[in-house]
């Protein structure tokens, strides 16, 4: 990783994530709050003399006693729950859990959720969760939690009562596709993301799935490019590498993956007001996936820094984009720790990809669009005769065995490939692209 890596305090708390602070989190490089704010602006007095007119109202003739300390904290609040669905205020508790989200491990459903004409919309679950295993999908409503309407609830309030202790129990109400509520329950579970996967899909065919960008995720993903090339003796002849339900993270892990596939150029960059939140990211001219043929997946849950490696691959023409529209979201959030355990996540600028496509509220389109959809295999028993069945036919002159149409074999299904149709295709096209590219 070349010296155009090594970001600042502040570049180092950017979390480019699909929503609310379930998965996400960014820590600066020597533990230092990101730089101040350039100028000061002029207070208004006229507004903060009617602010506190409202303070000394409330405290003096609301029915109920209310302290100074949940007043001012519910006025910060709601400071930022107009600005947009990613700035929020964190409490001390909520801080935690976003620093610690990105380690990998953290308690709760294994969701990431955003918001949608203020109903809370599930981006995406996350493999080998809870949410996961119980067919939550992405694009799903979560109309009620354990009763309780969600509608006109915060990210944070809703994370807050999503989240609990491993083996408690929720149910959620959620509605699919504009059809009837239904009920899921689950059961809380401590979170231990995987963020890279990998295996062979057949011989000289590899497949790399990206769960989530966590801090070490470049550099699991040079291990797992390492391995897949070992494991097929040395080179591969073609790779799919899933961002599907992917909800985003750390924007430096975002760049290293592209990095890993790009041998120059520029891979994103950022726009805003704050100092250095004009950011520039470069490849270098390392290449671990060594030019291998390349086929991305994306759907719907494909959020932010998913985005932002699809969208730079995409731009560079370094691979075949494949799967659905993205979720579309570009904006960059900065993680500014205060004083008191707190923090504000305040979103500071917006990210481009290298040809300038900014994909805030529209997504990374594919270039091939591939619904989603389930294989399904013919055991064979449907088709004709073929020439090997008549009798008396004709031996082949160069000496090859008949194949009558009774002699296929089932096929095995032992692979990702044979129940997912995006992944199949994704798959086809790379042995497509390898045909031609053969003298």
């Amino acid at each position: 990783m070349s010296s155009r890596f090594r970001l600042s305090a502040l570049a180092l708390s950017l979390a480019l994530l699909g929503a609310a602070p379930l998965v996400q989190a960014v820590e600066s490089a020597d533990g230092t709050s990101p730089a101040p704010l350039a100028g000061k602006a002029t207070l208004p007095l006229d507004e903060l003399r009617t602010f506190a007119e409202v303070f000394e109202r409330i405290k003096t003739a609301y029915v109920e006693p209310i302290d100074d300390k949940t007043l001012l904290e519910n006025a910060i609040k709601g400071m930022l729950s107009n600005l947009d669905p990613h700035s929020a205020y964190l409490e001390p508790e909520d801080f935690k859990e976003l620093q610690e989200s990105t380690s990998g491990e953290f308690g709760g459903l294994g969701i990431e959720v955003g918001q949608e004409d203020g109903l809370l919309k599930v981006i995406s679950p996350i493999d080998d969760t809870p949410a996961a295993r119980a067919g939550i999908e992405a694009g799903d409503l979560i109309v009620k939690i354990d009763g309780q309407p969600t509608k006109g609830w915060t990210l944070v309030q809703a994370v807050d009562k999503l989240r609990g202790k491993a083996g408690s129990k929720i149910v959620l109400t959620l509605v699919r596709e504009g059809g009837k509520p239904f009920d899921v329950k689950l059961e809380r579970a401590v979170i231990k993301v995987r963020s890279v996967k990998s295996e062979l899909l057949e011989k000289n065919y590899g497949y790399l799935r990206i769960t989530q960008f966590q801090v070490n995720s470049g550099e699991e993903v040079a291990k797992a490019l390492a391995t897949l090339k070992k494991d097929n003796g040395g080179k591969l002849g073609g790779l799919v590498l899933d961002l599907r339900n992917n909800p985003g993270g750390v924007l430096q892990a975002a760049v290293e993956v592209s990095d890993h596939f790009l041998t120059k150029g520029l891979i994103v960059y950022t726009k805003g007001r704050i100092p250095n939140s004009e950011l520039r990211f470069s490849a270098d001219s390392a290449d671990a996936s060594e030019g291998v043929p390349l086929v991305v997946l994306v759907n719907g849950g494909s959020a932010s820094a998913a985005e932002i490696v699809a969208g730079a691959l995409q731009d560079h023409k370094r691979g075949v984009l494949m799967g659905t529209d993205s979720f579309g979201k570009g904006s960059v959030q900065t993680v500014l720790p205060l004083s008191n355990e707190r923090a504000l996540k305040l979103t500071t600028a917006l990210y481009f990809t290298p040809n300038g496509r900014s994909i805030q509220a529209q997504g990374i389109v594919p270039d091939i669009v591939v619904e989603r959809g389930k294989v399904t295999h013919d055991d064979g028993s449907s088709q004709g005769l073929k020439e090997a069945d008549l009798s008396g036919h004709l031996g082949n002159g160069n000496g090859g065995a008949d194949k009558p149409s009774n002699g296929k074999a089932a096929p095995d299904t032992s692979k990702p490939q044979d129940e997912d149709y995006q992944l199949s295709q994704a798959l086809n096209l790379l042995k497509g692209l390898n045909i031609t590219r053969k003298p």
